[in-house]
């Protein structure tokens, strides 16, 4: 498959969405993990805030996927059922597959269903993250029923994945739905740990099998992904499936991209597909989360920037400035 077609060279300057810097806001100091898609006619991002406690969820429109306007929060701390009351981080609703098609969301048994992680502590990633979902039959997306215990859980995986999992991907294909998602090996502090990422296969949403080729993308020691493979979007391309994520070597993030023709096999671009940028730059310390489609001749790939905070700057997010970027295949105006 041909790399140049996935290509996203043109970054904008400026973040697309920012967290509010407002105390009392889901997303006083940061959002994070966006997730693109059309519903009713109009753009909508689904992202994680965090307000220096825990993640929660939001949602925002847009017109044209430049310009967004936040719609409120959809998976909210204080809800859901203990294991994952404290924190909810909303990463993909089931969707169309076709990346050069519409972006659309689609039902399974007449609902629509969310996949998510939840920490167990306070704080940035506190604890092993489990995993669980959430499904709604209201089409203006903003309340969420919860299913009352977590689909995947670390103390039943392998070894890579017994310090928590998260950021998740859900494809539904002939009737089976695969869930990717990464995981690390141990939890600790200053990204000690290895991250990688698996895949589960289920019938029903509700009984999950782990793969026994697990973990289906694999660091790879020296190189710019060497501790973090992370942050699957897998999407169809013709008859070939496309997956993004991002590599991670101690220093930055970047995004990368891996091929499959089966969903379970995947052969990895050697080298990244979005770096991180220079000094001053929006992404200059982190480009890295990705969210990706296609309207009218254009990809948009969008990304969680992360670049050294300043004294302007709306948000701090542990010293930096943590913000939701894109970069388009077309130069914009």
């Amino acid at each position: 498959m041909n790399v140049s077609d996935f290509l996203t060279p043109h970054k904008r300057s400026q973040p697309v969405l920012t967290g509010s810097g407002r105390a009392g806001t889901f997303d006083k100091e940061a959002v994070d993990c966006p997730f693109v898609f059309k519903h009713l006619g109009l753009f909508y991002m689904m992202y994680v805030g965090y307000d220096g406690i825990g993640y929660q969820t939001g949602l925002a429109t847009s017109e044209n996927l430049l310009d967004w306007r936040p719609l409120g929060t959809i998976l909210r701390r204080g809800e859901g059922n203990g294991w994952d009351s404290l924190n909810a981080a909303g990463t993909w609703i089931l969707r169309e597959n076709e990346m050069d098609g519409i972006p659309v969301l689609k039902k399974w048994d007449d609902k629509y269903w969310l996949v998510y992680h939840a920490y167990p502590g306070e704080g940035y990633e506190s604890g092993p993250g489990r995993i669980g979902m959430a499904w709604t039959e209201d089409p203006s997306l903003l309340s969420w029923n919860r299913m009352p215990e977590p689909i995947l859980i670390p103390e039943e995986g392998a070894p890579w994945e017994q310090g928590g999992l998260y950021k998740e991907c859900l494809v539904e294909r002939d009737g089976l739905f695969y869930l990717f998602y990464n995981a690390k090996n141990k939890t600790g502090t200053d990204h000690e740990w290895v991250e990688q990422t698996g895949a589960a296969t289920s019938s029903d949403l509700v009984h999950w099998t782990r793969l026994e080729s697990n973990p289906v993308l694999q660091v790879v020691p020296g190189t710019w992904q060497s501790k973090f493979v992370s942050d699957p979007c897998v999407l169809k391309y013709g008859d070939k499936w496309v997956m993004f994520y991002f590599g991670y070597d101690g220093v930055h993030a970047q995004e990368g991209i891996a091929f499959s023709e089966d969903l379970l096999t995947w052969v990895k671009h050697s080298e990244p597909i979005i770096q991180s940028g220079p000094e001053g730059s929006l992404d200059s310390i982190n480009a890295h989360k990705p969210s990706v489609i296609f309207h009218e001749g254009i990809l948009y790939h969008f990304y969680c920037a992360c670049r050294p905070g300043r004294p302007d700057d709306t948000t701090t997010h542990f010293g930096n400035f943590r913000t939701i970027a894109v970069a388009t295949s077309k130069l914009l105006a």
